[in-house]
């Protein structure tokens, strides 16, 4: 297996939009903590289909949130990260085993749901303004942990458990890329051991991961200037968008 032979199969043009959604969403995910795992979906199975989107993002996202951690990492709160992290080890890895037994239109089924679940579950926690302890995070962090696992645009459920702990700003984005590295590590593992790590899944990781690095740093830049609101209405929109349009194709396949 060698990271070219990844290629065969995509054109140019699918690699160039590929590699511009993986700036966006890494500009995007900088300055509101998540994104490309909402948004790489919506260019990458109508192109590769959907079994392999989330072994595909798990990969990439090891660099992407590296380099966010990195840009960010003095403002991490490393208590949280380890109470997360303690307990959401093994559900992250069950997640992740369940998952690689889905055919490719339940992948596709398991991803649009999510996907579309995510955005009234961020608007209605962000409402309640739920707030919660050590424990509370601890025991929100078993649940988070089968569906970061598992599905792709889960992110937003991580960064409204470390809001409502207490985290604001840079502190929430920062500990989100450290929780997510360890995640990833898990997640990458179970795949690898499942044989859903294949030549066009690193390779394509590696591009997304690749485009994501100067896109941390960017987003740093705009952190101040660009507001929130107007990014996340957008982002809202396209994740709903993205979700239905995988659910239907979904639906298509299992009926045909």
């Amino acid at each position: 297996m060698t990271i070219v032979s990844g290629f065969a199969d995509i054109s140019l043009l699918q690699l160039l939009l590929i590699a511009a959604m993986a700036l966006f969403a890494s500009i995007i995910g900088g300055l509101a903590g998540y994104g490309t795992g909402a948004l790489m979906p919506l260019v990458l199975v109508p192109l590769v289909g959907a079994e392999p989107v989330v072994p595909i993002i798990a990969i990439s996202a090891m660099l992407t949130n590296a380099s966010r951690a990195l840009a960010y990492v003095r403002h991490a709160d490393r208590r949280r990260v380890l109470i997360v992290l303690a307990c959401a080890a093994l559900t992250t890895a069950l997640g992740a085993y369940g998952y690689t037994r889905l055919t490719n239109a339940g992948a596709a089924l398991v991803i649009g749901t999510m996907l579309i679940l995510s955005v009234p579950l961020r608007r209605m926690l962000r409402r309640r303004d739920v707030r919660i302890g050590d424990a509370g995070l601890a025991a929100g962090s078993v649940g988070y942990g089968v569906l970061v696992g598992g599905t792709s645009g889960s992110g937003v459920i991580l960064l409204s458990l470390l809001m409502a702990s207490g985290l604001e700003g840079a502190a929430v984005i920062a500990t989100d890329a450290m929780i997510s590295l360890g995640t990833g590590l898990i997640k990458i593992s179970v795949f690898g051991l499942a044989g859903a790590v294949t030549a066009q899944v690193l390779a394509l990781a590696l591009l997304i991961g690749g485009m994501a690095v100067p896109g941390a740093f960017l987003a740093r830049a705009f952190v101040e200037r660009m507001p929130v609101q107007i990014h996340t209405a957008i982002l809202d929109a396209a994740v709903i968008t993205g979700g239905l349009v995988m659910i239907a194709a979904a639906a298509r396949q299992l009926m045909a």
